[in-house]
């Protein structure tokens, strides 16, 4: 299990000459059902400053991956749901389902791999534009030792079906330590993006940090 809250800050925003900022908390339980293993993740952002002024919760995100382990790595395959908990102005009013799907190889040296996730409208406000977005997200982390980490940051490369177009090409690294506290590890993150996709009003470049804490199963 991991428990995670992460601040991200877009001090340059394309389009606009404000900033953004925004508090995100993520969970992930890994759990059995019958015969098979699953890992259910919810994503809950809270917006604290936007171009257009407005804070407050935004949509939330949840997933649930049935995993398989092999030598060659592990998979999973499942589906995602966004939720319309979001304020006035910052929810897109729909509800929205699809499928996902990920995979990732532990090395010696490290880890790597990928996860998508498909977002298409279900049901919600007529008047408000269809959510059509497909994810993909590279993973990739060095093992530098002494409990040091580096890799790619959060890189969502967001494709938007609707307008036939991308909507975050992001490129980004990051830093991590992992330390022990109250006989559990805890793991800190900074990281840098730049995203190239300039055709709307959203970040260029952003700094996060984040703090997560992990369970090892039987605790």
């Amino acid at each position: 299990m991991s428990f995670q809250l992460q601040g991200f800050h877009s001090y340059n925003l394309h389009n606009s000459p404000e900033d953004s900022s925004l508090l995100q908390f993520r969970a992930a339980i890994p759990f059995s059902l019958g015969q098979t293993n699953h890992i259910a993740r919810i994503t809950i952002p809270y917006i604290t400053d936007s171009a257009n002024g407005q804070s407050g919760i935004s949509d939330t995100t949840l997933f649930d991956l049935v995993t398989f382990d092999r030598r060659w790595g592990r998979f999973g395959v499942g589906a995602v749901a966004l939720f319309p908990t979001g304020e006035d102005g910052l929810s897109a009013e729909k509800w929205a389902l699809g499928p996902a799907a990920g995979f990732a190889k532990q090395e010696k040296w490290g880890l790597w791999g990928f996860f998508n996730q498909n977002l298409f409208t279900v049901a919600g406000d007529d008047d408000r534009p269809d959510v059509t977005l497909s994810t993909l997200q590279p993973v990739f982390n060095y093992n530098l030792g002494n409990g040091w980490s580096a890799g790619t940051s959060e890189m969502v490369f967001v494709y938007d079906w609707e307008a036939g177009d991308f909507s975050s090409l992001p490129l980004g690294v990051k830093l991590s330590k992992l330390v022990r506290g109250n006989g559990l590890p805890w793991q800190w993150t900074l990281s840098y993006e730049h995203n190239f996709d300039d055709d709307a009003i959203s970040a260029a470049d952003t700094v996060s940090f984040t703090l997560k804490l992990l369970v090892p199963k039987g605790v």
